[in-house]
């Protein structure tokens, strides 16, 4: 017997937003597919019932949920990135860090050439490395 066990991400209305922007950014990305809450359906109509993507290679999935929660993301969830060149780490964290939050800004921390952990926009974390 088997299981499949990936990241799963809900978000209140900017799921596609997110997918859209992390895929653009990411070699080895793709939206997979996704559905939609219809009209007459507890999620505002048009946006993500549930849909599956690759960042980098990792499948994830996310929705919008259709209720208001008194929680978000944390940075205690993050995607880790190894990057394989200066250049992209540094076009990455402008992108991500972007209307979001600098936790450790770029630096030698001294486990990595140059190491950054931010919060994008959408509240999502990520780490991003150059090894």
């Amino acid at each position: 017997m088997s299981a499949t066990v990936r990241p799963f991400l809900m978000f209140e209305g900017r799921a596609e937003e997110a997918m859209n922007m992390w895929v653009s950014l990411v070699p080895g990305s793709e939206i997979l597919d996704i559905k939609r809450w219809g009209a007459g359906g507890p999620g505002k109509a048009g946006t993500v019932m549930r849909a599956r993507f690759t960042v980098g290679g990792q499948q994830v999935e996310c929705s919008d949920s259709p209720i208001s929660h008194g929680f978000t993301f944390t940075p205690s969830f993050s995607f880790f990135v190894d990057c394989e060149s200066k250049e992209q780490l540094e076009k990455l964290w402008a992108a991500l860090s972007e209307g979001g939050q600098a936790m450790m800004p770029l630096d030698n921390y001294g486990f990595s050439q140059r190491f950054g952990w931010c919060s994008d926009r959408f509240g999502v974390s990520w780490q991003l490395n150059l090894p």
